[in-house]
């Protein structure tokens, strides 16, 4: 690796450094010296193959942070570990502000300046052959976890080490490794999709132990832990447990985590049932015979997700046997999350404010729709970084700080997340049938049994039947229904989209995070 790095060291007493330059050639780096700071300068400006510059604080004439200010206009970029005699606060201070990479104090050992090259030039290359190591040896440990029947906890455990190693393996750029686990994705939603359709009906039918569903996710993990401070319920539709993960730095700068928990999204895994779900607390079958007011089925016109606050009302009232001072909002445009940022702490004479948050929903939409979307967000790492983006310069950030400042309880949640399709599969139906690419409900549905979930009976599944023989059929893996018209058409349109409604790892497990502002 060193053979090829070159080294510009500046120092008005470089004859003194002999031994230092000769250790670093016998380990082959390529050493210039010069005595000032202007001809420092000047070989920077003639070279543009310096990796490294090495400069001496005190040269007479151009000082080195005066020589300093000029390397970082000229090439900000260029790593630059400045020497000094001494260790006066104040050098070191305009140095670091600088934006040195590191210092040194002479006299200078020459492993102290193995060690600074090491972590500047190689730092990279050692966290990435490191993290590609260790996910070696992790890859079988997982094979195994995946193949040894695990349970809904477990499952969890698995998702949850996936996406750790996914994330660590972006930020390393460990490209061949990253293809490795891919693959170890797709096996684990291979298996995991069948785990789900051999337990589904079982689960909802309460004959087998289930994990907490989206119809308990408030009764069982908010309602309990309600506080004598103000609590707040950010629901934000869409997001995946990895883009949890991408915003979590940002919030714990101002929350405590106080656990991380998990619930499984009901299938299908799309808004209008799994959030109904979450506010009623009821799975959707029973919503539709309790509240046939709030409930319209996928072939009725309207809005299936109007009566939210309405049905987290009557929540309210059948769980809490005390009364409690609550709100709804929903934030669907930019003027929605404005009015979120300027009012959040009128809000504060609630006991409990749920807020739903629309955007990384509209992100997933919009990227199927628009080209430069789809660029932005080619792949799951662009998706996650996107999320992060979006996150830091949102209203939403703006209102959580302002938050932060007050003794608040926030759980931050979602309804379902999303499945990079990839697999088309072929379905009929008639006129009556539902357009989404994850799931399908119907009359005389026509598909391969192989590539789907399919409850013949939605009671079983906890869903209420558009017609008296209604049948649902939702996608496993990376599948896309599509319609035989038009279909090469809509084959390339949907391929690599975010969509959801069926069966993955990423749609069903489900973040639940509790938090207190610190």
């Amino acid at each position: 690796m060193s053979s090829n790095i070159k080294i510009l060291w500046a120092d008005d007493e470089i004859d003194m450094l002999k031994p230092q330059l000769l250790f670093l050639e016998n380990k082959g780096y390529d050493v210039i010296t010069v005595t000032n700071g202007y001809d420092a300068l000047e070989t920077l400006q003639g070279q543009n193959d310096i990796d490294v510059v090495f400069l001496d604080e005190s040269m007479p004439g151009l000082s080195g942070l005066e020589t300093l200010t000029q390397f970082k206009t000229m090439n900000p970029l260029l790593p630059v570990v400045m020497i000094t005699k001494n260790e006066a606060e104040n050098i070191m201070e305009e140095a670091i502000g600088s934006q040195i990479d590191d210092y040194l104090i002479k006299p200078v050992n020459p492993n102290q300046i193995l060690l600074t090259l090491k972590k500047i030039i190689d730092n990279k290359r050692l966290v990435r052959e490191k993290t590609a190591l260790e996910y070696q040896q992790e890859f079988r440990q997982i094979l195994m976890q995946i193949n040894s029947g695990p349970n809904f906890q477990e499952w969890v455990d698995i998702y949850r080490n996936i996406i750790r190693w996914e994330i660590k393996l972006d930020s390393s750029s460990s490209t061949e490794m990253l293809d490795i686990l891919t693959m170890q994705k797709k096996e684990a939603n291979s298996e995991f999709s069948k785990y789900v359709i051999r337990q589904y009906e079982n689960w909802m039918s309460g004959q087998s132990e289930a994990p907490v569903f989206s119809h308990q996710l408030m009764r069982q993990k908010v309602w309990p832990h309600l506080k004598d401070i103000p609590t707040f319920f950010l629901l934000m539709d869409n997001l995946r447990y990895d883009q949890w993960k991408m915003i979590e730095p940002i919030v714990s700068e101002l929350y405590r985590v106080e656990e991380e928990d998990y619930f499984y999204s009901i299938l299908p895994t799309a808004t209008q049932y799994s959030r109904n779900g979450i506010f009623a607390g009821l799975t959707p079958y029973d919503i539709s015979k309790s509240y046939p007011q709030y409930w319209l089925n996928d072939n009725e016109e309207g809005g299936k997700n109007q009566y939210e606050k309405e049905l987290l009302g009557e929540q309210i009232k059948r769980l809490i046997r005390k009364p409690i001072r609550y709100d709804y909002m929903k934030i669907t445009n930019l003027n929605d999350g404005k009015y979120l940022q300027d009012n959040i702490l009128d809000f504060m004479h609630n006991d409990v404010t749920a807020i739903v948050y629309n955007f990384i929903d509209m992100l997933s939409h919009a990227r199927t729709e628009m080209e430069v979307l789809k660029e932005l967000a080619a792949d799951e790492k662009a998706y996650r970084s996107l999320t992060r983006s979006w996150f830091i310069h949102s209203p939403l950030w703006e209102a959580l700080q302002k938050l932060a400042e007050k003794d608040v309880q926030l759980f931050i949640t979602t309804d379902h997340g999303t499945m990079r399709v990839k697999t088309p599969a072929r379905v009929v139906g008639d006129r009556e049938t539902t357009t989404n690419l994850r799931y399908k409900v119907g009359k005389n549905l026509q598909y391969d049994r192989k590539d789907v979930l399919e409850l013949r009976d939605p009671r079983s599944g906890g869903l209420p039947s558009p017609n008296v023989s209604s049948t649902f059929i939702f996608a496993k893996e990376d599948i896309y229904f599509l319609y035989p018209n038009n279909y090469n058409y809509y084959n390339n349109y949907y391929r690599d989209t975010f969509q959801h409604g069926g069966i993955s790892l990423e749609e069903i497990i489900c973040p639940v995070i509790r938090l207190r502002s610190k």
